[in-house]
């Protein structure tokens, strides 16, 4: 969400945004231990066990990194603001995002282009980006838009771009999805609701002087 930091998760780390309650918290560590049979509590070598001091859930990992149970990627929350739409390919990248960053990106292109289909743009990808930066695009979000569209595209032909083992950079794409949804959708929403606050004589006033500086 906009002003909200996320960590992913990461063994060994002292806080994270926890995959099971998504706040940011502590994280306590112990070694994995297991019952066999009649052998007793053993502890067992390349594993490791984290607990959130949030919502005291557990996390497994391995320790060369990967994230065992649960079965949840890293990446970040959706932005509220996205459209239902375009939430459920986002859901289905994360859901992904671990066994294929590769997969995760070109899901989230088509993410991408479904939020400029919901803001009026029609046809090829490209072609929206580049009518929304005729229309006053900030430059910043175009780069967005464009690195998520170029990495999606690239992922999914040979020799493009190696994403097979890349989940960095494939997560790198769901904060970059969540920041165009803040400044086209939640950003505006915000300040025309704030407008729309504003006392009606205010209002007309406003209106009234942007009429005159038009003539």
């Amino acid at each position: 969400m906009p002003g909200i930091p996320y960590e992913p998760p990461s063994v060994q780390a002292d806080a994270f945004n926890c995959p099971h309650c998504h706040a940011y918290a502590n994280q306590l560590w112990s070694h994995l231990w297991v019952s066999w049979g009649n052998e007793g509590i053993q502890s067992r070598d390349g594993f490791s066990l984290g607990m959130c001091t949030r919502c005291d859930e557990i996390t497994i990992w391995a320790d060369d990194g990967g994230l065992i149970y649960p079965d949840s990627s890293h990446a970040p929350p959706a932005h509220e603001d996205l459209p239902e739409a375009v939430a459920r390919d986002y859901a289905e990248a994360a859901s992904v995002l671990s066994r294929s960053p590769r997969a995760a990106a070109a899901l989230l292109r088509l993410a991408v282009e479904k939020l400029c289909a919901y803001l009026g743009q029609t046809g090829d990808l490209n072609a929206g980006i580049k009518n929304l930066v005729v229309e006053g695009l900030n430059p910043r979000v175009q780069m967005a838009l464009d690195v998520v569209r170029v990495t999606g595209n690239n992922a999914v032909h040979p020799g493009q771009m190696d994403l097979t083992d890349d989940v960095p950079r494939a997560l790198a794409l769901f904060g970059l999805v969540n920041e165009i949804t803040e400044a086209m959708i939640a950003s505006p929403r915000r300040l025309e609701e704030l407008y729309g606050s504003l006392p009606e004589g205010a209002r007309e006033a406003i209106e009234r002087r942007d009429s005159t500086k038009a003539e």
